[in-house]
């Protein structure tokens, strides 16, 4: 244990933060202030002063997006980068009470996150200006609060800086905001850095380091008692210490503690502890600050890649954006949850928080789940990009600092985050200042967190007529590759040339081209590929996007199916490339239109075809998908191709009983065994040496089947069924009871059926939603990004057969029913409880 003084340039913005709620004997106090907000869009002169008349305001809870709500217009000002919705300037209120028992102490209060322009009063008074609508901060009220009466927050968002962004924003105050009272002698928010500097399966250092700062009138005395805890909350090893700090001043209390056999944390076993540290006073207990991390190692070697804890690791990563599809920008953490578990068993292991500071409770669900973070700061910095206008440039020589040290503050202690990226795609790459900026920026990063290394997705590593300079490549930890497989003979080399130029670079593929597309459209897929005007079926991805239905639709930039997965097989199967992040793995809003169709799972959560491309290569439980549907009337006799993604050895395709034939990958031969001329594994069928399988079948309605086998044993099945026409609604829960805190939330899956009970792959009925009870719809969505319909309604149209319904709780326990109608189909009604 030391105790060193330090010198900081103390401003509220840069040090205040977000922790973990605190144990409710806690004397630190901290809580969410999202409920009862007051919101009006527009500018309204004296709304930040306290007596502001607001009771015609809206009434609304956070976090908020008032973008969502809409109506599209293709003349918005946000363009097709914003999804056509509006933006502009809009305020927000609340008043509440802050105890008598609190006076004197330090309270602060904290924004996860306002896009953008916020400007925020407390009682009147200014408090600052943030412009970066993706950073957290917060500001110290301690002057200002009246401890005998009410108090008054005020909130200005101005998001009327048009283009400012490449894709969906929103608007608003659309993360938490947080109350926090401490003692005058307190560690600060963002006050704590935990790392695990020496691991093995028999012991782990954990080195804690954390600021305490002295806002008493005087000096003071302290002791401290750092525990570590483990998931249980049973306590597995203490430090304790004690000192004397200045009145104004900030000392740092450093200590390493030993953990006998830890638990680590990975992708598979995300085992988390907890670090409390407990300052006292004069015999009592003045904060208590709890620290979630993982013991895990992390090393990037040049030639064996990624390893974590030691073991060779590959980023299986998807590119993920911010918003929620129906819900905007203002995520439901369910949400979130039930996206990041459908990717999870997709084998996704990684995830690139393209291209921006993520919410603070995503990186949690992160930890608990086991995925590994590219935690990704900006999309531009000194260079502005073409499509957007008022974009982050205008604002990088005079926010870069502060906004890098709040990120990389925040975020450092999560185990999940392995990964630091500058930014994305920086026009800086191929400029003569690039490389200074990229040396600077790298170096704050490592001044913050010296534990994790830094790259950047460049899309121009070689490109015409500028490239990438060595010397900014040369500047990072890490080269991030976007799209290796853009230019001449790097479409198939990729990596290759690279390595052998620069032997001593590490690489890693930060973004390429997925398997998306619109989920179930499969165009004419008796049509050749080749033909003129033809449209591809759905195994050939987009490696752009597509806009949905409506105004602004074009399609562009499609990526054969091969690409997508030699590229994989090359990553795969070379150590020294550390992974790669596909482009996207859910769909988006804005960019192209209402939205991006290149993830591989829908913006209403609902799985493509390409997500089970993904799981053949990055699972071993044993799976087969087949494809297209199999409803084509009118083109029986009509030769079509049925496409498989298996992990098994081989698989069999059969039509209404009749078998088309056994098929398996013919990729990495063994080689002979024991003596010349004796073959490995003699018997296994081998057709392909691309990563699908496929039969060329004349349609004829009826069932096709796909049996997969590893060892001559069957171990997995699937059937794809010629359906009726559309005979009722299926509804279907994500589960049954949610609690009644107004925060959470259950998906409900809406099917059109035959009557048979079999979903209808070409269904588009219109559904209409109504919501009694405990309960409130929050936003419908089926995965078309059509412009024609609300994702705020109670109305929409089944896309491909299916719909999504998001209910939230309110505060009051109950019941909640959902009706759910359809012109021609029986009403459908599903109940569940909040409690």
């Amino acid at each position: 244990m030391r105790i060193k003084p330090l010198v900081f340039l103390l401003t509220a913005a840069l040090f205040l933060g977000t922790s973990d709620l605190p144990a409710a004997d806690s004397p630190r106090q901290r809580e969410r202030i999202d409920f009862d907000w007051k919101f009006t869009k527009g500018n309204v002169d004296n709304a930040q002063t306290v007596r502001f008349d607001d009771s015609e305001w809206q009434s609304v809870d956070l976090p908020h997006d008032w973008s969502i709500y809409g109506p599209f217009d293709t003349k918005a000002e946000s363009g097709r980068s914003g999804a056509y919705l509006p933006t502009g300037v809009g305020w927000y209120r609340k008043t509440l009470t802050i105890p008598a028992a609190d006076n004197g102490k330090q309270i602060s209060i904290e924004f996860d996150g306002v896009y953008e322009y916020s400007e925020v009063w407390f009682n009147g008074h200014s408090l600052g200006l943030r412009p970066y609508g993706f950073i957290s901060f917060s500001y110290d009220v301690t002057p200002y609060v009246n401890f005998s009466g009410e108090n008054t927050i005020a909130v200005k968002v101005d998001n009327s800086r048009q283009t400012n962004c490449r894709w969906y924003s929103g608007s608003g105050i659309y993360r938490d905001v947080w109350l926090t009272a401490t003692d005058g002698l307190h560690i600060p928010q963002w006050g704590t850095y935990v790392t695990t500097p020496k691991v093995s399966a028999d012991s782990a250092t954990v080195h804690v380091a954390a600021e305490l700062r002295n806002q008493r009138s005087a000096a003071a005395p302290f002791d401290y008692v750092c525990t570590i805890l483990d998931s249980g909350g049973k306590q597995v090893q203490s430090s304790s210490g004690s000192g004397q700090i200045d009145a104004g001043a900030t000392s740092e209390i450093v200590t390493d503690l030993t953990v006998d056999h830890p638990s680590l944390w990975s992708v598979d076993a995300p085992q988390l502890y907890t670090t409390r540290i407990e300052v006292s006073s004069g015999g009592q207990v003045v904060d208590r600050y709890d620290t979630v991390f993982g013991i895990r190692s992390l090393d990037y070697d040049v030639n064996k890649g990624f390893l974590l804890n030691g073991t060779h690791t590959k980023f299986n990563g998807v590119c993920l954006h911010g918003d929620g599809g129906a819900v905007g920008v203002a995520v439901p953490m369910e949400v979130w949850r039930r996206r990041l578990v459908a990717l999870k068993e997709m084998g996704c292991n990684s995830i690139r928080t393209s291209h921006n500071p993520p919410d603070p409770d995503f990186l949690d669900l992160c930890d608990e789940l086991g995925f590994l973070v590219m935690d990704e700061a900006f999309d531009e910095w000194k260079a502005a990009k073409g499509q957007v206008k008022q974009g982050y440039h205008t604002l990088f020589t005079e926010w870069h600092d502060p906004d890098v040290t709040d990120f990389v503050r925040r975020d450092r202690n999560h185990p999940s985050v392995v990964l630091w990226s500058a930014g994305n795609e920086i026009p800086d790459q191929t400029s003569p200042q690039g490389p200074a900026t990229a040396r600077e920026l790298v170096g704050l990063f490592h001044q913050l967190d010296p534990t994790r290394p830094v790259t950047a997705g460049c899309d121009n590593v070689y490109a015409e007529p500028r490239s990438a300079s060595p010397e900014f490549m040369a500047a990072l930890d890490i080269a991030g590759y976007n799209y290796v497989d853009r230019w001449r003979n790097r479409s198939y080399l990729y990596f290759r040339l690279d390595r052998e130029a620069f032997p001593e670079r590490k690489f890693i593929g930060t973004e390429d081209a997925s398997m998306g597309g619109p989920r179930g459209n499969y165009g004419n897929p008796f049509v050749s590929e080749n033909a003129p005007g033809a449209q591809p079926p759905a195994p050939a991805p987009a490696a752009a996007v597509s806009a949905g239905p409506g105004p602004g639709r074009r399609r562009f930039s499609a990526a054969p199916r091969i690409v997508v997965e030699q590229l994989w097989r090359v990553v795969a199967e070379n150590d020294y490339v550390e992974g790669d992040f596909m482009w996207t793995g859910i769909d988006y809003l804005g960019e192209a239109g209402v939205g991006a169709f290149s993830g591989v799972i829908d913006s209403a959560g609902f799985k493509k075809d390409g997500y089970y491309f993904y799981q053949s290569q990055w699972t071993s439980t044993p799976m087969v998908h087949i494809f297209p549907h199999w409803n084509w009337k009118g083109h029986e006799g009509e030769v079509l191709p049925v496409y498989c993604y298996t992990n098994c050895d081989s698989a069999e395709l059969f039509v209404n009983g009749k078998s088309y034939g056994v098929k398996g990958y013919g990729l990495m031969l063994e080689g002979m065994r024991d003596r010349y001329g004796t073959q490995t594994n003699p018997g296994r069928i081998r057709t392909t040496s691309d990563l699908h399988l496929q039969w060329d079948v004349a349609y004829e309605p009826g069932t096709l089947r796909v049996v997969g086998s590893k060892g001559g044993q069957v171990v997995a099945t699937e059937e794809v069924v010629t359906t009726g026409e559309p005979a009722a609604i299926d509804l279907a829960l994500d589960k049954a009871i949610l609690n009644a805190d107004g925060r959470d939330v259950a998906h409900l899956t809406v099917k059109i059926i035959d009557d048979q009970g079999r979903m209808v792959p070409t269904a588009g009925n219109t559904l209409q939603f109504k919501v009694e009870g405990a309960g409130k719809l929050i936003g419908v969505d089926n995965g078309s990004m059509s412009i024609d319909e609300s994702f705020k309604g109670d109305q929409r149209t089944a896309f491909n057969g299916l719909a999504l319904a998001i209910l939230q709780s309110t505060r009051t326990p109950g019941e909640i029913t959902v009706t759910v109608t359809s012109a021609g189909l029986p009403d459908c009604s599903i109940k569940l409880e909040c409690r």
